[in-house]
């Protein structure tokens, strides 16, 4: 009956068949990551120098980039002028209603519970992601990947499980950076800019900065930073069609992780805080 009704409606079977091939493509990427995840520990002790040689290339960079700094001044960067956006608009937004003082709270809050993350992990997937996307994408198509099968060296271990270690390892002191990047330029904008009394911002500041939001949010960083690795090597390691397909294939991760980035964000920030942020503001 399935038959004929396919055979009768193309439109049906077309669909049916985009269904069936999402669906397939679902359970490819679930099993290359937990094949990438699965051999994270033997690339750890058999890959060392390859996995230390990632870290090196995922801080500061290789080639011309490098003369920049990399991923390290590139996330910097990115939470430095986020942290300023969020004292500026804090200070304006708060001095309509004459509590310009509390700019301290709203760069404690922000930065931490949503700003720092989603900056960082929006410059993670523009640097790291993307360059392990085309990195890998470019030997598929060369067939180096194939060269190193046939050499008897498993390509996910080496190429893939091996760069998903060395995110993790980068990842920590990269968001010290951001966090510290955020805070800074929203106490400058501030207290230099705006003329507000250093006094009265960090105690506002250091009243609602909690300690266990700080944790909560490196931990929302290394679960970023998990997906948009994953997701980057999968799209490079299964990329084709020679260079437009790497091309593409980059375009195709960049959207993706950039979902997860945020989906991430809000996932964490409903099973952290719940819907009404769990914080009061009284008094």
């Amino acid at each position: 009956m399935a038959l004929v009704a396919t055979g009768r409606f193309p439109m049906v079977r077309k669909r049916i068949g985009r269904t069936s091939g999402a669906v397939d493509r679902l359970g490819e990427q679930a099993i290359f990551y937990l094949r990438a995840l699965g051999y994270v520990p033997r690339a750890a002790v058999r890959y060392k120098k390859e996995t230390l040689r990632l870290v090196a290339e995922i801080s500061m960079g290789s080639g011309a980039l490098a003369v920049i700094g990399g991923t390290v001044v590139i996330v910097g960067f990115l939470t430095l002028f986020a942290g300023g956006t969020i004292a500026v608009q804090g200070f304006s937004s708060l001095g309509n209603i004459g509590v310009e003082a509390l700019t301290g709270f709203f760069a404690a809050f922000i930065n931490v519970r949503i700003a720092a993350p989603v900056i960082a992990g929006i410059g993670l997937a523009a640097t790291i992601g993307a360059g392990s996307t085309a990195q890998l994408g470019a030997m598929r198509v060369a067939e180096e990947i194939d060269a190193l099968e046939s050499m008897a060296i498993p390509s996910i271990p080496y190429l893939v499980s091996t760069r998903v270690l060395a995110g993790m390892v980068a990842i920590v002191p990269l968001y010290s950076l951001a966090v510290i990047a955020s805070f800074i330029a929203s106490r400058f904008a501030t207290v230099v800019l705006f003329g507000q009394s250093a006094g009265v911002y960090d105690h506002y500041f250091d009243t609602f900065l909690i300690p266990t939001d700080i944790l909560w949010s490196f931990a929302q960083a290394i679960v970023m930073a998990l997906a948009v690795m994953l997701i980057h090597t999968y799209y490079g390691f299964t990329a084709s069609g020679g260079p437009v397909g790497v091309g593409v294939a980059v375009g195709n991760a960049v959207r993706a992780s950039l979902i997860a980035v945020v989906t991430v964000t809000l996932l964490i920030s409903l099973a952290i805080y719940g819907s009404s942020g769990n914080f009061n503001l009284s008094g």
